[in-house]
């Protein structure tokens, strides 16, 4: 087995291990044991568990903005922008669970492991943040303090996605059909606080008649 291998094997038990257990509740030994291999093998890769936290930081962040990006490149312009990111986090929840209860995990921590993950999610949150000022000085969308309206949409959707992976931790298994719901009742909530609905010639001139 190669060595990049046996890395990314002890970084994926870490991950699962720190979003279902949490970070203070996993040791070094039981993640050992776990993987077949000597408590000095993850030693030899990463010399702490506070270094192997923080590569687990490193290597999740990446994937949540590949994720993030990737579908923000696909999408159009104005709300199906906020939709396709809502959508692609709610695909992240069924297809990686553990990467929404990092996130989960690492709120409870606090500083330094929450700041390392906000640092590495910066160039997304930037791109996010010009977006939205620039549909609310189109007057697309209700004016709001950009960073701040980030803030609350990030703790409505990973609030509401992390629900399904605490269900999961407790061996019930969401049902696809629980999760689209979830992405709908989200969506619609979204909407009806961002988007500013432009009235149709039609309804303007029924209205003035």
């Amino acid at each position: 087995m190669s060595s990049v291998s046996t890395a990314d094997r002890i970084l994926d038990a870490a991950l699962g291990s720190f979003a279902t257990r949490g970070y203070e509740a996993t040791s070094l030994d039981a993640l050992a044991d776990g993987l077949g291999v000597r408590k000095q093998s993850i030693l030899y890769w990463f010399p702490s568990k506070e270094a192997l936290l923080e590569a687990v930081i490193d290597r999740s962040a990446g994937e949540l903005r590949a994720a993030l990006e990737g579908s923000l490149d696909r999408a159009g312009n104005g709300w199906a922008r906020v939709e396709a990111v809502v959508r692609s986090v709610f695909r992240l929840a069924a297809r990686r669970p553990e990467l929404l209860g990092l996130l989960r995990e690492l709120g409870r921590l606090g500083p330094p492991a929450a700041t390392r993950l906000v640092e590495a999610l910066d160039p997304l949150v930037q791109r996010a943040s010009g977006f939205l000022a620039a549909e609310m000085a189109a007057g697309n969308m209700r004016k709001h303090e950009p960073r701040l309206l980030l803030l609350a949409i990030y703790s409505t959707v990973v609030g509401m996605v992390t629900e399904v992976e605490v269900l999961r931790a407790f061996g019930e298994e969401p049902t696809a059909r629980s999760l689209v719901r979830r992405r709908s009742e989200i969506l619609a909530l979204l909407r009806s606080a961002l988007v500013v609905e432009h009235e149709t010639p039609p309804e303007r001139a029924a209205q003035a008649s």
